[in-house]
């Protein structure tokens, strides 16, 4: 999403209401005559009602245009009026409140004389009614740039929703081609390896060769089955949760060591309770590790040491050299690095490299107690 500028901060509306008050005060002080005490308390009794123009903004005005009528002190009107510009929107109404003000301000009590068709008489009235249209004015243009300042922002949120929107409908499309190709390549070459290995698995009168067979195909149809789910969560295109695959735990090692293919030999004291996230990451070291042994060593045994030790687990895979040579197997070298990236997030270590006796060692260290 496209940053926003973060927009100026305002002063307080208790701030600009005293600063308001005050020069209201300072206009009634220039015009101070202690002969005239009514028409000065008028004129402070306006100063005071501008506390109520934001809420009453007409009412302030109305309770103010006294002070322009029986005295000199005009700002506090002024302000009154400048309030009801920047929040009321018909013209009309300011229209008329501009020509009380300027009634008020070329008329004097208690003998009023008002009389347009003197020249004396029109020339104060225009300056009058020109101050308050200033004031008007000025109102309006805080009010249109306080609009435009809100239609601004909605602007700028329908622009960051619809680029969400195309970013999640780009995700769907590439996660419904994902499962196509899943669905059309992946899974069917799977499936064919699954009848070719039921049917060696029949047809074979070796007992090696038979259960050879039969691992491939029960490891096929656990493949095809992992594949089916994933290609439903693909295909859901993030518009609901979908149910994940059961997450494996410590208690599916052995089943895991048993399915591998490989003569593996387990020894474990690890304890009961451990974080769900360490179990995982347990059970995909030795996933990946005896995967490597198989695709790259070829008739080796394994070895996986499952230890609780100083507030640690250690997870310790050692295959022996191969028996036969490896086959060609594509791979994107991936497996070693996604398991040291998962120990460092749990705040863990991994290290692999061959041993002394031509086989190949890996080894995790994770803390027992995983917060987060």
């Amino acid at each position: 999403m496209t940053p926003r500028p973060s927009p100026l901060r305002r002063p307080s509306p208790l701030l600009l209401d005293g600063v308001a008050i005050a020069m209201a005060l300072l206009d009634v002080w220039a015009h101070w005559d202690i002969a005239e005490p009514l028409r000065m308390a008028c004129a402070l009794a306006a100063a005071v009602v501008l506390l109520l123009r934001r809420r009453q903004p007409l009412l302030t005005f109305l309770l103010t245009l006294p002070a322009v009528l029986l005295s000199d002190s005009v700002v506090a009107c002024l302000a009154a009026l400048y309030t009801l510009a920047s929040l009321s929107r018909p013209r009309t109404l300011l229209l008329l409140c501009v020509l009380a003000f300027a009634f008020c301000d070329t008329t004097a009590l208690p003998s009023p004389s008002f009389d347009l068709t003197a020249l004396s008489r029109l020339i104060p009235f225009g300056y009058s009614a020109a101050t308050a249209a200033a004031a008007v004015f000025l109102g309006q243009l805080v009010r249109t740039r306080r609009d435009l300042s809100l239609r601004l922002t909605e602007i700028s949120e329908a622009r960051d929703h619809q680029q969400l929107l195309t970013a999640q409908a780009v995700l769907a499309k590439e996660r419904a081609q994902l499962a196509r190709e899943m669905h059309d390549v992946v899974s069917h070459q799977v499936s064919l390896i699954a009848v070719r290995a039921g049917a060696l698995q029949v047809g074979a009168k070796d007992a090696d060769t038979k259960e050879a067979a039969a691992t491939i195909r029960r490891l096929s149809v656990q493949t095809l089955d992992e594949l089916r789910h994933m290609v439903g969560v693909l295909r859901a295109s993030g518009g609901h949760p979908t149910e994940l695959t059961p997450q494996p735990a410590l208690s599916d090692i052995q089943r895991l060591a048993d399915s591998s293919g490989i003569e593996t030999e387990l020894r474990t004291d690890l304890p009961e309770g451990l974080p769900a996230t360490v179990q995982r990451a347990v059970y995909r070291t030795v996933q990946e590790a005896l995967t490597n042994t198989r695709k790259h060593a070829p008739g080796a045994k394994a070895r996986i040491d499952l230890v609780h030790a100083d507030g640690s687990i250690r997870v310790r895979v050692t295959n022996t050299a191969p028996t036969q040579p490896p086959l060609p197997l594509p791979g994107a070298h991936h497996g070693l690095i996604g398991l040291r990236q998962r120990a460092e997030l749990l705040g863990g270590t991994m290290t692999a490299g061959p041993t002394s006796d031509g086989g190949y060692e890996v080894c995790v260290v994770l803390p027992a107690e995983v917060t987060g």
